[in-house]
Formats: structure tokens, C-alpha cells, sequence
């Protein structure tokens, strides 16, 4: 079973306040197909469930962008070389997956620490930064200020409150130091947190972010981990049918359902 909702007027409003809209452009990033293939075998139940979701949610092809790790790692490499830094933060275990999977092709980030960060609802439409180990964030950046070079690694840089939150609490010395990496993000947002150091992005999206473009991962829409209501348990995308309702019009029922058998096979209940 999933997580329990709250139930209520409370409910609502929260839900009310976390509306999403239709996108002009939906880009889905593909964190799962290999994931699934490694773990259960690409002959398994569960990567047929996969090749058929991404048949899904790929139908409307002018407006759903399914995006892959290579290219966007080959996009941030084709912007020009670097000498290793002394320290790559990876921002949570996506960060650090980027910081890992780019060091493997460039020699850039010898040392990757991760940082425990998350964004959690806060119920009324907005969002703050929480650890997600027993460290505040400060703590979690002692011992870097020595630094030479400092490299600070996302995947998604979407309203940039992630990244942002990471950068506005080093000391101005070794923001100087500092250059940031993403995959992907939306170009508004990129270019605020462009203003605090150099920003290295491979899929720049213009838009206004929710109306115009919106960044998912296909993660997120089977497991329990892209969504964090205050005080209850993570939520997958699934969970939240009004927002695959605006992602996915038309065949919101089937993505729902897919994920659901996906989730199924992904976290089984003990």
C-alpha cells in the first residue's frame, strides 16, 4: 500500500497549492531503463514494465522529451576541458552519480563527497532545503574551505533552490574557486545561479518553468523519492494522479497503472 495521505480540507489545500500545469515541453530523464536491466535482467518482468511505460510516455512526441544520461553527459563535456579539482560536492545521490559518471570519461572530480540535501514541501506551495542525514549543511561542508579548486555537481538545475542553497553558504573566497555542473535545467534559472560562480549545463531549456518546460525523472514516477510532503513519507509521482494527469493528458490512467505494477516489482512491501 502506499503511503497515507492526509484526508481533508488540509489535504486539499496542499494539493491545491502543488498544482501542476500541462508543460509546452516535458523532458523526462531516463534514470531507470539501466538501472532496471542491471537489477532484475533485461528479459525480466520488470524491464518489459519499463520499455512499456517509456512507450507511454513517449507518444506525444512534439511535446515529451525522453532524454538520456550519454547525451547529456556528451553535452557538458563538448563545452570545454578542466584540470582536476581538488573536491566535487555531488548534491544528494543524483549529484553524485553525475560527479562520478563524468569523472569515468573527463578525470575531472578525483574526489566526490555527497552531500545529504533535499527539497521538502512545506505546504503551502513552496519548498525548503532539509538534510536528509543527522548534519545540517554547514557541517557538511567543514574542511573545504582550504580548497583550490571546488567543482559542485546536480542533475537538475530546475528553480535552482538546490544549488543556490549549496553556493550562498560558502564564503566568498571560495566561491571564486567554485564552478557548478548540471545535466539539465531551465535557462532562467541556470543563468541566476550563473551570477555566483561559473555553471556548466548540457540541456538548457528557456521557458518559465511549470507552464513552459518542466524536468522529471522516470525515477521519480515508480519510486518513493521525488516527492517529500512535511512530515510524511516520500512520495513517487504516481501518488500525486493529478500531476501525471497534467504531464501525460490523455493516457494519465495508463502511466498511472504502469507505475503502479513498476512500483509493485521496484519496492515490494516486506
Amino acid at each position: 500500500m502506499p503511503p497515507a495521505e492526509a484526508t481533508g480540507g488540509e489535504a486539499g489545500a496542499a494539493h491545491d497549492a502543488y498544482a501542476q500545469p500541462t508543460p509546452r515541453l516535458l523532458y523526462v530523464h531516463d534514470d531507470l531503463t539501466e538501472e532496471v536491466a542491471t537489477g532484475f535482467g533485461p528479459a525480466s518482468a520488470a524491464a518489459a514494465l519499463t520499455r512499456s511505460l517509456f512507450e507511454l510516455l513517449g507518444r506525444d512526441r512534439e511535446r515529451v522529451v525522453i532524454l538520456t544520461l550519454e547525451d547529456q553527459l556528451e553535452r557538458v563535456i563538448a563545452q570545454g576541458g578542466h584540470a582536476p579539482f581538488d573536491l566535487a560536492l555531488g548534491i544528494a545521490a543524483a549529484g553524485e552519480r553525475v560527479a562520478l559518471a563524468l569523472h569515468a570519461r573527463t578525470g575531472w572530480f578525483p574526489r566526490v563527497r555527497r552531500l545529504g540535501l533535499t527539497r521538502e514541501e512545506d505546504g503551502r506551495g513552496g519548498y525548503r532545503l532539509v538534510s536528509t542525514v543527522p548534519a545540517p549543511l554547514p557541517d557538511q561542508l567543514q574542511g573545504i574551505a582550504e580548497c583550490r579548486t571546488l567543482a559542485v555537481v546536480d542533475d537538475t538545475i530546475f528553480s535552482g533552490l538546490t544549488m543556490r542553497g549549496v553556493l550562498e553558504v560558502l564564503s566568498p573566497d571560495l566561491l571564486s574557486r567554485t564552478h557548478a555542473f548540471c545535466l539539465r535545467g531551465v535557462a532562467d534559472s541556470i543563468a541566476a545561479v550563473a551570477k555566483l560562480c561559473p555553471l556548466t549545463a548540457g540541456v538548457v531549456a528557456p521557458g518559465r518553468i511549470l507552464e513552459d518546460v518542466s524536468f522529471i525523472n522516470a525515477s521519480g514516477l515508480v519510486r518513493r523519492v521525488s516527492i517529500r510532503p512535511q512530515g510524511r513519507p516520500p512520495l513517487a509521482f504516481f501518488e500525486r494522479p493529478e500531476w501525471i494527469r497534467a504531464w501525460f493528458p490523455g493516457r494519465d490512467e495508463e502511466v498511472v497503472a504502469t507505475c503502479r505494477r513498476l512500483n509493485a516489482l521496484l519496492e515490494p512491501i516486506a
